[in-house]
């Protein structure tokens, strides 16, 4: 990435709390927040910042437990929803662009929906208020991997082997950024273990109905974006939702599962400029 397009590292106090965020800068642009997945972090959000640069500015949060933002349980939605609240309260921002991947987008939808002076559009990525049972396996099979490594390139590794669709600099890209060096010389991941609770992190959102009901809340126009081949987020589900906000579109990206922006990032990348007229 160019130099002139590098993030800054911020930290920042919300609800007692510190939080890390990376800030792309072009103060008086309207603003672009980007929410990451569980077990993610900001970095990830790079390639699709220096889309959005030009026109947005843009800012990642590492979402509590995640990244460089502190440990500190709950990580319910309530929780992340009110971390989100106090991070645009912090930083004073305009009607923005909200875009959200997985767990992200689900924190982004509830606030939209109870925030609608706030957000200007709305992205939401691969993710619904119903999740398929292959994603539900997957994901509870993923907490018996090790949290421990050797090496950075052993993890790279571990992940190239779950996901073969990302490119090598992707792949880097969100692994390097999301491992920490111990004390003993090892590697580990920097998201609290907690978070590999499956069952609990299944159980720390709203009901299903209430999920629901707070789609058909929101005003505002809105993307939904699903992977083609994604065991997340249900071909009929992704319809359902586009019906049930009055502004959405849908698009599925072929090639692409779960982690969408990093399965078929040109694709990707091509849906959000169609959505923003970039």
């Amino acid at each position: 990435m160019p130099a002139e397009l590098e993030p800054q590292d911020k930290l920042i106090v919300l609800n007692d709390l510190r939080f890390h965020y990376l800030d792309w800068g072009n103060d008086g642009a309207p603003p672009a927040v980007l929410l990451h997945g569980l077990s993610s972090h900001a970095h990830v959000w790079e390639p699709l910042a220096a889309l959005l640069r030009p026109r947005y500015h843009v800012l990642a949060l590492d979402q509590r437990g995640h990244g460089d933002s502190q440990w500190t349980p709950p990580y319910t939605t309530e929780s992340y929803v009110a971390d989100l609240e106090a991070f645009v309260d912090a930083l004073g921002l305009g009607p923005m662009l909200l875009i959200g991947h997985s767990m992200g987008a689900r924190n982004a939808w509830v606030y939209a929906a109870r925030h609608p002076q706030r957000v200007e559009r709305l992205v939401i990525v691969d993710i619904g208020p119903e999740v398929m049972p292959a994603g539900v396996e997957r994901m509870r099979l993923s907490t018996a991997a090790p949290d421990e490594f050797d090496r950075p390139e052993d993890a790279l590794q571990m992940m190239r082997l779950a996901n073969p669709r990302p490119s090598d600099e992707l792949l880097r890209l969100r692994v390097y950024n999301n491992l920490r060096q111990l004390p003993s010389g090892r590697w580990t991941w920097k998201y609290d273990k907690a978070l590999r609770d499956f069952q609990r992190a299944a159980a720390a959102g709203l009901p299903t109905a209430e999920m629901w009901g707070l789609l058909a809340q929101i005003r505002r126009p809105t993307l939904i974006i699903r992977g083609a081949e994604s065991d997340i987020l249900a071909a009929d589900v992704a319809e359902r939702m586009a019906q049930a906000i009055p502004q959405a579109t849908l698009t599925t990206i072929e090639g692409a599962g779960h982690t969408v922006p990093a399965d078929q990032p040109a694709a990707f990348e091509e849906a959000i400029r169609r959505f923003l007229g970039l």
